[in-house]
């Protein structure tokens, strides 16, 4: 019998592979990581999503927006600190099918992406 799909974590967005010993409560898995257990989706992420949802509706056709212009509009000078947070948004966005991450152009996997990315609302 092949494992199921990977699904994504309810907090960061990253892909969660089946592991055996999860056999029995795989449909309960919801976080990648005690440390996304700990930290749940909290009432600032949804904020976040909007806004990444607010800035792409701003542009034209297929444009992209960069995560660090999304934690510039609400991180002022703090940016820095909350571009993690607006990249596990762009993730949540990504499994809900919203958005796409791209580098170079090409969707990349929102999970494995390293450097530089941008989001595309998905077409």
């Amino acid at each position: 019998m092949a494992p199921p799909p990977p699904k994504p974590c309810a907090v960061c967005g990253r892909a969660i592979t089946w592991r055996r010993k999860w056999a029995r409560d795989w449909e309960q898995v919801r976080y990648c990581s005690d440390a996304c257990r700990g930290k749940r989706t909290q009432a600032r992420d949804s904020p976040l999503e909007a806004l990444i949802l607010e800035l792409l509706a701003r542009r034209a056709g297929r444009a992209t927006v960069c995560p660090s212009e999304v934690a510039r509009a609400v991180g002022g000078g703090e940016w820095r600190s909350r571009m993690e947070p607006v990249r596990e948004a762009a993730r949540r966005l990504v499994a809900r099918g919203v958005l796409d991450i791209v580098q170079g152009g090409r969707v990349v996997d929102a999970s494995t992406a390293r450097g530089p990315i941008r989001l595309r609302l998905r077409s």
